[in-house]
């Protein structure tokens, strides 16, 4: 006895031990990696941009090679024409920047008269020219000569009349440059860039001449084990990521037209030079366009003696930048990049932090290319987790998550974005009741104590009050739910055959034994668990015109049996969320029974795993009048019992693993 209690605690540690080796592994690997690519910056930048252009390209050169252009004419000329375009951008931004140097001493006189005309609207009233003031003070007594001591003898004392000396300037002068020396001092500053840009070239080309080649060995490094579904992925990510460049180009092209047109009709000097930076700004996230706005702003502060230029040179970023932002880019390739704003935020430091200003303009791309690869690599799938927009969390996972922190509000709230979209029976079947089994695992394996339970059971009582108002259909068109999670979730959630068609009853069509206040009686098998499975299913029925009452487990004890009121009640309903009590549910069934002999007993089983045969005979066994596996499906036998209606559909057909009737 004593080794078998020994072994699992050995095995539990021998297990965390490896993995805290395999954590400190990883992260010595990061380290590794992310100091590469800072003191090898040199050549990581290049090849960044490099597979950046690559995906910018590749498009066009598949189009040329469909006409029959051979790919390396194709490649080739491709990439001329991509650099030709980028230096001629070059030269042009070049030609401006020179002008606006040589218009700058120009505005110095406007600069003046603003500064002048702030310290005329400020003189001698506040505190500001009252520091000013004694700071001057303060610089003339430092600035005065120090007197000499008593009885210290100087040259002016001896010679009174002798005139002040000065000290005489001395001027050194360097030789002339020899025309090698110039050369050099010419060509020096140019040799960085060119041979960087030489680089991206060669990298370029030779990315699009080997593009299979590489893709190849991407899938190497991926795992060859299952061929088509990696390159499948590969594919996809490079067709996406192509898609996603190019579109971010256009459309950060046009907003540089844009601003480069408004700024010349306002009148702000090298107009171009501003739409170009507005342009290749707007790719760093968020402060890009501010970053952008900022130079023509106080350019246009300089040039103009009043402040109409100003104003309206913000007129047109706050009305521009707005409009491309949530309104073209969600019409022209969804409403982000793929990824969450708190990761762009953490990218553009990390790779700025890395790679210097050309990190802040690669950051997003870059960390689009991981987030891709991590949703199509398993091995690279902590990428989308950590970076992607898409909820961590599966949609039944957030409502469990939510109902331990007892945190409701957050739950209803990701609710009513849900039921936009879906019935209240698709979301308490797909959503909610899958979240309650997750807490109904958690409870067999000894996780949940007493407490946490209590705190479920009130915080989806909470959650279903909050609930009380929404209608059972949903209350607007597909495609309307704006928050990700909710989004997720209606994706993940198709509407079931047994949610779509439930009518709501009126009071008036209700047979005469459901005109009680309370005709449905919806009874907790054993645990918290199963009470809020019944409260979510007492609120689907009443959603649907069929008013219910709870009764927790306790209800069904030999002692409050007895008290149990049931006056009114045509139909009663046990709820349990698993199987693994057949004898209790037996026990249940025959207690309800002698206590309501007149009344219907449907036993509710909603394990995920139950089949149509095996809900069929746990019915048998514990001898209720009806079963269902899901609250839609009981939701359902409430409705036809209630009215009679033998021309409802309600009894699933012999193949649907959903409901069985007796």
């Amino acid at each position: 006895m004593k080794p078998e209690k020994t072994l699992p605690f050995r095995a539990r540690n021998t297990e965390e031990l490896i993995a805290l080796l395999s954590a400190v592994a990883t992260a010595i690997l990061a380290v590794i990696i992310i100091s590469m690519l800072y003191f090898g910056r040199e050549i990581f930048v290049p090849i960044a941009l490099a597979i950046l252009l690559s995906f910018v390209l590749a498009p066009l050169v598949a189009k040329l090679q469909r006409i029959y252009v051979p790919r390396g004419i194709a490649v080739v000329g491709v990439v001329l024409l991509a650099f030709a375009l980028i230096f001629a951008t070059g030269g042009l931004l070049a030609t401006q920047v020179t002008q606006l140097a040589e218009d700058l001493p120009r505005y110095q006189s406007t600069i003046r008269q603003k500064i002048q005309s702030f310290k005329d609207t400020q003189a001698g009233t506040g505190t500001l020219e009252r520091a000013s003031e004694m700071l001057k003070d303060l610089s003339k007594e430092l600035d005065r000569p120090r007197e000499a001591p008593a009885g210290r003898t100087t040259a002016s004392s001896i010679f009174p009349n002798a005139p002040a000396q000065t000290p005489v300037p001395v001027e050194v002068r360097q030789p002339d440059p020899s025309a090698l020396e110039s050369l050099r001092d010419v060509v020096s500053p140019l040799v960085h860039p060119l041979a960087t840009t030489g680089i991206i070239i060669i990298f370029v080309i030779f990315i699009l001449l080997k593009r299979e080649d590489l893709r190849n060995r991407l899938i190497r490094l991926a795992g060859s084990h299952d061929l088509q579904r990696t390159t499948a992925a590969l594919d996809d990510a490079a067709g996406r990521l192509s898609r996603l460049f190019l579109t971010q180009l256009a459309v950060n092209g046009c907003f540089g037209v844009v601003i480069g047109l408004g700024l010349w009709i306002i009148g702000v000097p090298s107009p171009i030079l501003w739409g170009i930076l507005a342009a290749a700004l707007r790719f760093v996230p968020y402060i890009g366009a501010i970053i952008a706005a900022a130079f023509p702003l106080a350019l246009a502060v300089a040039v103009d003696p009043g402040w109409s230029m100003f104003f309206w040179t913000l007129a047109l970023f706050v009305v521009v930048e707005p409009m491309v932002g949530h309104v073209i880019e969600p019409m022209v390739y969804g409403h982000s990049t793929g990824l969450s704003p708190v990761a762009v935020v953490v990218a553009a430091t990390f790779w700025t932090a890395l790679w210097g200003p050309i990190g802040l303009v690669l950051a997003t791309p870059l960390t689009v290319c991981l987030v891709v690869l991590g949703r199509h690599v398993e091995r690279l799938e902590f990428l989308d987790v950590m970076f992607g927009d898409r909820p961590a969390l599966s949609p039944p996972e957030i409502f469990y998550q939510r109902m331990l922190a007892a945190d409701p509000a957050e739950a209803a709230e990701k609710a009513e974005e849900f039921l936009k979209e879906r019935s209240l029976g698709s979301y308490y079947d797909e959503v909610a009741l899958k979240g309650l089994q997750l807490a109904q695992n958690d409870t067999a394996r000894g996780a949940l104590d007493g407490e946490r339970l209590i705190t479920v059971r009130d915080s989806v009582s909470e959650l279903v009050s909050d609930l009380s108002e929404q209608d059972e259909r949903p209350s607007s068109e597909p495609g309307t739910t704006t928050d990700p999670e909710a989004s997720s979730a209606v994706e993940d959630v198709s509407e079931t055959a047994s949610a779509e068609h439930l009518p709501v009853v009126a009071k008036e069509t209700l047979s005469a034994d459901w005109q009680g206040e309370h005709p449905l009686l919806c009874v907790a098998g054993r645990t918290l668990i199963d009470e809020a499975a019944a409260t979510m299913l007492a609120h689907l029925s009443s959603a649907h015109g069929l008013a219910a009452k709870v009764e927790p487990p306790e209800a069904l004890s030999s002692t409050n049996i007895f008290r149990l009121d049931t006056t009114g009640v045509a139909m009663a309903c046990l709820i349990y969320i698993d199987a693994a009590g057949p004898a209790h549910m037996r026990y249940s069934v025959r207690r309800l029974k002698r206590k309501l002999p007149k009344a219907s007993i449907v036993l509710c089983c909603l394990d995920g795993n139950i089949d149509a045969a095996a809900l069929e005979q746990l019915r048998v066994g514990a001898k209720a009048d009806a079963a269902a596996a899901s609250l839609s499906d009981a939701a359902r036998l409430f409705i036809a019992a209630a009215t009679g209606a033998e021309a409802l559909d309600v009894v699933s057909k012999p193949d649907t693993p959903s409901t069985v009737a007796a």
